[in-house]
């Protein structure tokens, strides 16, 4: 318990999936959380679940960069400071190199690499101005293993990567108490991971998933959230710059692993 008790963290995304599951470890754990989506609904819902002392709902389309400096502003004014940023908010629509529609590419790598920049971008001060700061950055198995069927996606996932390794380089050489790290999680059952088959089938791609993918070992978001409470806590302070993946040996194992 108290794994992070006084720290004030922003989780992107937060209304459901990995981050719904990443504010309430890091609430369990003594944060205050600002929890942020689109979707309103589920994001105040969520907040009254966890208790208004201890989480805040502030909607928020990370695309937007004016939006990102109200939020991190109300975050300061509301708790007193800024120590973790779990920039975790995204989106998948099905395509190939070939048939991914350009509005579709530029909207994906607008939510995830535009997302992550200004969250990135405009934490650091704050962050700084508190004495210490964790970005923690939501990347994925996908962009390593090169899945054919979510481009836009992989190609996003790949940019937030290289984001995550200059940030961090850059919080180091400036001499700021900043780390930065990016986490790669493989299948976990998230909203936007069970809603794939339709997607798929709908784009008219369904024969390019893998034969056996439904025998596949899916995580939990929790296994996901456990990494980030480490990374948002002191207990990681000399690490930082890493891609740490939670994919119960996918990124290591030809073939899929049997649930």
């Amino acid at each position: 318990m108290d794994r992070v008790k006084g720290k004030v963290a922003v989780v992107t995304g937060a209304a459901k999936g990995l981050g719904a599951a990443d504010a309430r470890l890091l609430v369990q754990e003594g944060a205050k959380v600002v929890l942020t989506d689109t979707d309103v609904d589920a994001g105040e819902k969520l907040a009254e679940e966890l208790g208004r002392d201890k989480a805040l709902f502030m909607e928020q389309d990370v695309r937007d960069e004016k939006r990102w400096e109200e939020i991190l502003k109300n975050t300061e004014k509301e708790f007193g400071s800024l120590n973790i940023l779990v920039n975790n908010a995204g989106i998948v629509i099905p395509g190939t190199i070939e048939s991914q529609q350009t509005e579709d590419y530029k909207f994906i790598m607008s939510v995830h690499v535009d997302g992550t920049f200004f969250g990135c971008k405009y934490s650091i001060p704050y962050m700084d101005r508190s004495g210490s700061g964790s970005i923690i950055n939501m990347a994925s198995l996908a962009s390593h293993q090169g899945e054919r069927y979510v481009v836009a996606y992989c190609a996003a996932k790949a940019a937030i990567e290289g984001l995550t390794r200059a940030t961090a380089v850059h919080c180091k050489q400036e001499k700021k108490n900043i780390r930065c790290n990016a986490i790669a999680p493989s299948g976990i059952t998230t909203p936007m991971v069970e809603s794939m088959p339709g997607l798929m089938e709908e784009a008219g791609l369904a024969s390019l998933q893998t034969p056996g993918a439904e025998a596949t070992a899916i995580g939990e978001p929790n296994d996901v959230a456990y990494l980030v409470l480490y990374l948002a806590s002191d207990e990681s302070k000399f690490v930082s710059g890493t891609r740490m993946c939670v994919d119960n040996t996918m990124s290591v194992t030809s073939g899929m692993v049997p649930a």
